[in-house]
């Protein structure tokens, strides 16, 4: 991966406007990514608090100055990653990506977590990445590589020193789940209601491998987050759960693909979010199917509750099958709060504030209940029952 080439792509690839299909819904007007800087020289304050209390095998925090990693098991890889690593680039291609070719271009600080094989970790491992200048540019990189057969977590956080830094975020994860190994990726976005955020997650699962995919937004300005799976492998399976509030004026936008290559391989895809003021969100899900990838069995769901009249959810499932045996399904809602219910649940003496959390917390139950990891499941729910105003 060349960053020159990168660059070069950079600069001649346009913003995207809303001409563009995928962007339709979101509009990047007054945003100059050039604009912001990369923050050398400054040393920042990193003492805002975790969204989670977690028990750690190895720990990492990174800043726009650099990466500090403060423990790490010695079976396992836990390092600043080498720009030359030979399968970096291999899954987020920059060619027609502005973005991608942005972070391929100007990352600086990135990681590297190489679980051998066989190896299973008990506790999990944490990555705290803080945009933490005001006007600054965060580019972060993260590859991730699960031998065949070993088992571990890992939880990813990014967030911004203060509710209104003014910032641009830019992360591309790449994780390769090799044969019969199980990975549980955590993915929390708590930045700024300032922050320009853009992502790019891929990951490749092989043979009887398992991705347990967990993804959390709360924050930021506007921007788009790609979550792509691709289920290689006969036997492969990929969960991915998700869960996000927007209130204010914030625009969430989540581009989801699931490419099943193998045949005989599963992927079970559920977001919900919920949506409060004049808040927006977007989701354009696709499940496509390759034409030897028999026996898929692939569902898709993206699930809105609106707190508030003034709110808009546009979700955009699709399906694109070139095989004839198999199950895909998919689902898409937008409601309002029930009226009956709030009436309800007030009527027993709970303020507006404390109906609503109950009626939210009901509505995430589910999704809630698909996470196995008790601590990110705690957190996200105080997450999106803290949205909800008091009285």
């Amino acid at each position: 991966m060349s960053r020159a080439e990168a660059l070069e792509r950079y600069n001649a690839l346009p913003v995207p406007d809303t001409t563009e299909e995928h962007w339709r819904f979101t509009d990047l007007r007054g945003f100059d990514p050039d604009s912001f800087g990369q923050g050398r020289g400054q040393t920042p304050d990193v003492s805002v608090p975790s969204m989670l209390a977690l028990d750690v095998a190895a720990e990492a925090v990174v800043t726009e100055t650099g990466i500090e990693i403060t423990r790490a098991p010695d079976e396992i890889r836990f390092e600043p990653l080498d720009e030359s690593h030979e399968r970096l680039g291999q899954l987020v291609g920059w060619q027609d990506d502005k973005f991608a070719a942005h972070n391929a271009a100007a990352w600086r600080h990135g990681l590297l977590v190489h679980v051998p094989a066989g190896l299973e970790l008990e506790r999990p491992l944490f990555v705290r990445v803080v945009n933490a200048i005001e006007g600054g540019s965060l580019f972060w990189r993260l590859l991730v590589v699960a031998e065949e057969g070993s088992r571990f977590s890992l939880v990813e956080e990014h967030s911004s020193v203060s509710p209104d830094l003014n910032g641009y975020f830019n992360n591309v994860a790449e994780l390769f789940v090799e044969q019969a190994a199980k990975l549980e990726y955590v993915s929390l976005q708590n930045l700024s209601r300032e922050t320009w955020h853009f992502a790019s997650h891929h990951a490749r699962v092989e043979r009887d491998a398992e991705l347990d995919w967990v993804s959390g937004g709360f924050g930021s300005k506007r921007g788009k987050v790609r979550i792509q799976n691709d289920l290689a492998g006969p036997g492969a399976t990929s969960r991915v759960t998700g869960a996000y509030f927007a209130d204010g004026d914030q625009h969430l936008d989540f581009d989801t693909f699931q490419e099943h290559i193998a045949p005989d391989t599963e992927s079970d895809f559920a977001f919900k979010g919920a949506l409060r003021d004049t808040a927006t969100a977007v989701w354009r899900g696709m499940i496509r199917v390759e034409k030897d990838a028999q026996k898929t069995n692939a569902y898709q769901e993206c699930r809105n509750l609106m707190l508030s009249p003034t709110t808009h959810a546009v979700p955009i499932p699709g399906l694109e099958i070139l095989a004839n045996d198999v199950r895909c399904t998919h689902g898409a809602t937008v409601s309002r709060v029930d009226r009956e219910e709030l009436f309800y649940a007030m009527a027993r003496g709970l303020s507006r504030g404390e109906a609503e959390r109950l009626i939210v917390r009901g509505f995430f139950q589910d999704i809630l209940d698909r996470i196995e990891f008790e601590a990110v499941r705690e957190s996200l729910a105080a997450a999106l029952e803290a949205r909800i105003p008091q009285g």
